[in-house]
Parts: C-alpha cells; sequence; structure tokens
C-alpha cells in the first residue's frame, strides 16, 4: 500500500507591527508568518481539557498553526491576535456567529481591519522601545509593546502576588513594571519598579495606557451593528465560547 501524502495549503498573515520591532536577524521582521489550515490534529488540542484547564489551549494551537520558524513567544499582543484571527478563518471560516441582543448575529472576521505601527513613533527600526514623556508629572520613560513571554511572566507574577494578598488586584502595575524600560534615562529594574509603586501618579499612568492604545499595532475588533431599536452602535467583538467551539450551543 502506498503511503499517502497530501499537500495542504498555507495562507500568508500579514503582522499589525509589520516586522519593525522584531531585530534583523528575527524571522519575524518580515512582517508576515506562513500558517497552515487547522486540521483534526488540531481539533484535539482545541479538545484537550489539560490545556482548556491551565490556560494554554490558545497558544499550543497557535503554535500547531504557524509553519513559519519563528519563536512563538517573541510575538507582541497585536500580531499574536492577528494570527489567533487567521487561525479561526483558517480552522472554521470567516463567519462568527454570537449573541447580541438575545438575536443570532454573524460577523464576517475577514472585514476586521489591521492598525498598523507607526514607524514613527520608533526610537530604532527593530528594536521594541518606544518613549512618553508623563504629561503631569513630566517624567520621560521609555517603555515597550508586550510579547507573549511577558504575558506569561506578568500572569505568574500576578498569581503569586495574589497568593500572599488574595484581596490585592496587582495585575496593572505589574504590567506597567513590564512595559517601562526606563525612567529618565535610568534602566535599573528596580527604579522603574519603585517608580510604579511609589511615584506613578494615576493620571499619568492613565495618559500614558492611553497613548499606547492609541498607536500600539493590532488588529481592530471593533465592528458596526444596528441594535433592536434600530440604531446602529459601535461594538467590540466578544470572544465567546463558540469563537474556537462553533459547534457549541450558543
Amino acid at each position: 500500500m502506498s503511503e499517502l501524502k497530501l499537500d495542504f495549503p498555507t495562507e500568508t498573515v500579514e503582522l499589525p507591527s509589520k516586522g519593525l520591532v522584531y531585530p534583523k536577524d528575527n524571522p519575524l521582521s518580515s512582517g508576515k508568518v506562513e500558517m497552515k489550515y487547522m486540521t483534526a490534529k488540531e481539533e484535539d488540542i482545541l479538545t484537550n481539557q489539560n490545556y482548556i484547564k491551565d490556560g494554554t489551549v490558545l497558544d499550543k494551537l497557535l503554535k500547531a498553526l504557524i509553519v513559519s520558524n519563528v519563536n512563538y513567544d517573541d510575538l507582541i499582543v497585536g500580531d499574536k491576535n492577528a494570527v489567533m484571527i487567521a487561525a479561526r478563518i483558517l480552522g472554521y471560516g470567516a463567519d462568527y456567529t454570537f449573541k447580541y441582543e438575545e438575536e443570532e448575529t454573524t460577523v464576517d472576521l475577514s472585514e476586521l481591519q489591521s492598525t498598523y505601527l507607526d514607524e514613527s513613533k520608533l526610537l530604532e527600526e527593530g528594536v521594541n522601545r518606544f518613549e512618553f514623556t508623563l504629561p503631569h508629572s513630566e517624567v520621560l520613560i521609555t517603555f515597550k509593546l508586550l510579547d507573549n513571554k511577558d504575558e506569561k511572566a506578568i500572569k505568574s507574577e500576578v498569581k503569586g502576588l495574589k497568593k500572599i494578598n488574595k484581596r490585592s488586584n496587582p495585575e496593572l502595575s505589574t504590567r506597567l513594571k513590564y512595559i517601562i524600560l526606563s525612567v529618565n534615562g535610568d534602566d535599573d529594574k528596580k527604579v522603574v519598579r519603585e517608580f510604579v509603586d511609589k511615584y506613578m501618579l494615576a493620571r499619568d499612568s492613565r495618559a500614558f495606557r492611553e497613548y499606547i492604545k492609541g498607536f500600539q499595532p493590532d488588529i481592530d475588533l471593533k465592528f458596526d451593528l444596528a441594535g433592536s431599536d434600530g440604531i446602529e452602535r459601535e461594538l467590540s467583538l466578544p470572544m465567546t465560547v463558540s469563537f474556537f467551539w462553533p459547534d457549541s450551543k450558543l
């Protein structure tokens, strides 16, 4: 019996960062990744209860679908989001159905637009480093866009802090400690962490987060939809269980 060999099609996904935040020797600097279509093997990942329980199921899936020789943990969050949307389209098609105001609504995921990185914001091409002057304290900070490795470290640190104090909610301050690289030119990690905990004004923190939100590369998950009153509103795409499990009940 001859061995069955089939060539499965792949698709090229453009990264919202355009690859500009990755070092030149990193394959992600091409601004693209190649992905394969989902098969029954990848569906096994989606139904793996251990992966679902520990929160790693989507990371396991996306790693399996990326054909390009890249380090998945190097992907910044916005690029990872673009890969996630592409994975859903390649696996189950572009139509995503969910409930809005108790009625089924379908959005065409292929129509979602990417917000590409404004390269003029970069301090240096190929370096994930930007700067911002806090408007109230006038402190100059440099910062980076978080990658998947950072996200895992933040999750682990926050989990540990909550074990120490179950009433605490340290995620915001912890994220800032990973995002900020230097304070007035001082890149000592201890200095950065102390600044976030003791000296960063709440209004500066808010202004900084709004600034990042305004320019970071990502895929825009907003869409327009008319409600039961006939008024069209801009909504954010809800990530319900049917996003990667479309056969589940809405």
